[in-house]
């Protein structure tokens, strides 16, 4: 049935939710809804929820708490919680928040619309949280391309096998399952058609693609996405190292439109707290890896995760992971101080680190990070690096934005994810232009545009 009327999307959390979010608004396009950015004028909220960590999930809650008075305003509202948060709460999310209408889990988006049916024909509640063996497949269609964007990401592969102890992807995005490789290759010759230059292919572990339902490999599909015409850029997130092959890293090195940047998520550099993650690799094996890697493509940028504070994460331990920062040296990390989720084993393992130690752990590795980023960043100047043009630089924490505030400004990316900014020059976003790099902060790099 077709209504009509405005959609509000807010997503909460990872880029597999962005992905997401996308399909939600292709589907609210299908019966009517329009997308718009002021949720004052929205017929429907949809929150788009995460549950990596306990921060994440009171967001959502707190997000949806506010339309209480709306919904009293405007009866013919309709609030849903989608995502990780619904996928794991399911009715429960009722008690904090009575006036939801729609708790959609992750595996129900194919039948979101007969849900909104169902609520309009009168139906209080409506909660879908049902397993599903199928990954919901969609063609990005008008709603998806009107923002005009160089760069999107596009979801290969769902769930996951591994069962680290401090995660919950298996518990509310379900085992591991991979899109047919066909269905990936038209999806991204449709983006490549509208104009995109750069795509990001999602999953918990692209390395493992395909094995289950034995189809072609993870380095065989990036063959075929490096041959559509018109993609310049091929990034992937995440990998895991227990499965990282020789073949993905010849890949890496041999096919030109994929990145030479790979973020490998080591978690923590003690053996002892590997283990106890369950995380199927050892500092030794991790380390094998990355040299590895490097034999074959020397350039490449190196990002990781790290947690500190993990249950009975010792100084030694915790030594363990700077000293893992220090010989490996990576261009940046994402650390998190380890959080509890109730539905992860970890919650109930006992020698729970205190939260001043964790704070004051995470800070330490920080601060060593930072060294280590300025250091790889300084070794770039003058460079000559080809950047994809994203738009006007917006302020940062970086000296030269007010150093340089009279001077209009551009930024971009390089293939190796650097962040680089340079003075406005007459080129045009999804453009990709040579940078000469001068000057190199702790989060970003300046420089000019080559033969400017």
């Amino acid at each position: 049935m077709k209504y009509n009327g405005y959609a509000y999307i807010h997503t909460i959390g990872c880029q597999m939710n962005i992905y997401d979010s996308e399909k939600l608004v292709s589907i609210l396009s299908s019966y009517g809804f329009k997308k718009t950015d002021d949720m004052n004028k929205a017929d429907i909220v949809v929150c788009n929820t995460c549950s990596i960590r306990h921060k994440a999930e009171e967001k959502a809650f707190s997000f949806l708490g506010r339309f209480a008075k709306i919904k009293k305003k405007k009866p013919h509202l309709i609030i849903v919680m989608a995502g990780c948060v619904a996928q794991q709460e399911g009715k429960k999310a009722f008690k904090r928040i009575p006036h939801l209408d729609i708790v959609l889990g992750t595996q129900a988006f194919s039948r979101f619309g007969q849900h909104i049916d169902a609520i309009k024909s009168g139906k209080q509640k409506v909660v879908d949280t049902k397993d599903c063996l199928m990954i919901y497949e969609a063609m990005p269609d008008a709603s998806c391309f009107n923002e005009n964007k160089m760069s999107r990401f596009v979801t290969i592969m769902q769930g996951c096998d591994n069962f680290c102890t401090y995660c919950v992807v298996p518990y509310v995005r379900g085992r591991e399952r991979s899109r047919k490789p066909e269905s990936i290759v038209e999806e991204i010759t449709l983006l490549a058609g509208s104009g995109v230059k750069e795509v990001t292919l999602l999953g918990q572990n692209v390395n493992s693609y395909g094995k289950k339902e034995s189809q072609i490999s993870f380095p065989e599909l990036l063959i075929k996405i490096n041959e559509i015409n018109g993609i310049q850029r091929i990034r992937f997130a995440t990998s895991h190292p227990k499965d990282l092959s020789i073949n993905l890293i010849y890949a890496i090195r041999d096919l030109d439109k994929v990145c030479n940047h790979l973020h490998l998520p080591v978690q923590s550099g003690s053996n002892k707290i590997l283990k106890k993650m369950n995380r199927g690799y050892t500092r030794e094996k991790y380390i094998d890896k990355i040299f590895a890697l490097k034999k074959e493509c020397p350039d490449i940028a190196l990002s990781t995760d790290i947690i500190v504070g993990f249950p009975s994460e010792t100084d030694k331990d915790f030594n363990d992971t700077m000293n893992l920062l220090r010989e490996i040296e990576f261009d940046s990390i994402f650390a998190f101080a380890y959080s509890d989720r109730s539905s992860a084993p970890a919650a109930r393992f006992s020698d729970q680190i205190d939260e001043k130690e964790k704070r004051e752990r995470l800070n330490n590795l920080l601060q060593l990070q930072e060294h280590y980023t300025q250091k790889k960043n300084k070794e770039l100047i003058g460079e000559t690096l080809e950047v994809l043009v994203e738009g006007k630089s917006i302020k940062r924490r970086d000296g030269f934005v007010k150093t340089r505030k009279n001077m209009e400004q551009m930024t971009g990316r390089s293939e190796s994810n650097k962040i680089v900014h340079f003075p406005y020059e007459h080129v045009n976003i999804r453009d990709i232009i040579k940078i000469r790099i001068e000057n190199a902060y702790p989060h970003s790099l300046w420089g000019h545009p080559v033969g400017a």
